[in-house]
């Protein structure tokens, strides 16, 4: 679906359990790096693990990559531009659902920065880009604090942009072998992932 924002149109591909009908448990809500496309192997097996939990889950391209660019600009536009994307999501296929967001690198970064903003009540944040490339004084650990208390982190222990520390309400996944692609093990990070919904799920419901 086409969703229009102040930025642009954003596009979303909504995907919804096998057993349709059935009751969705909450709207998962997953974006891409920087220059990146949705379909990698780390975003797409935390889409089919939330699937597998009820989840309607919807594969979010941002305007400017819809428009072709590899930088995403302004992070208070982007971050707004998100926040009408989520809005149109709720109202159209979410309505009532709770709302757990996420995304890859530049995505993750979104995803934690509005967090709050948009009401999600969990954030998956795949190889959070700790800092930029080289320079570890310049830390956006203020950003992924910004997503509030439940998030999970999974992060390729040989990441060249970082990999977070562990913090009160934070589930911090390192993967062996793996770098910010996060390409080589998509079935550990859905698994990971899995583990992590069920638990908060379980909390959300109760």
């Amino acid at each position: 679906m086409e969703i229009n924002t102040a930025e642009g149109t954003a596009l979303a591909e909504v995907t919804r359990p096998a057993e349709d009908g059935a009751g969705h448990a909450f709207l998962l809500v997953l974006t891409h790096g920087s220059g990146g496309r949705v379909a990698t192997p780390d975003v797409l097996a935390v889409q089919a693990a939330g699937l597998r939990l009820g989840a309607v889950a919807a594969l979010v391209t941002q305007p400017y990559r819809v428009k072709g660019q590899r930088a995403p600009g302004n992070a208070h536009r982007q971050d707004a531009a998100w926040a009408e994307v989520i809005g149109v999501l709720r109202g159209s296929i979410g309505a009532g659902l709770p709302l757990i967001q996420g995304g890859r690198s530049n995505g993750a970064r979104v995803a934690c920065r509005t967090a709050q903003a948009v009401g999600a009540r969990g954030v998956i944040a795949l190889a959070f880009p700790l800092h930029p490339l080289g320079r570890p004084e310049r830390s956006r650990a203020a950003e992924l604090a910004m997503a509030g208390p439940d998030v999970l982190v999974i992060n390729g222990r040989n990441d060249p942009f970082g990999v977070p520390r562990r913090a009160a309400g934070r589930r911090l996944v390192v993967l062996d072998g793996e770098t910010h692609a996060l390409s080589r093990h998509p079935d550990a990070v859905g698994r990971a992932a899995g583990s992590w919904l069920r638990k908060l799920l379980g909390r959300l419901s109760g």
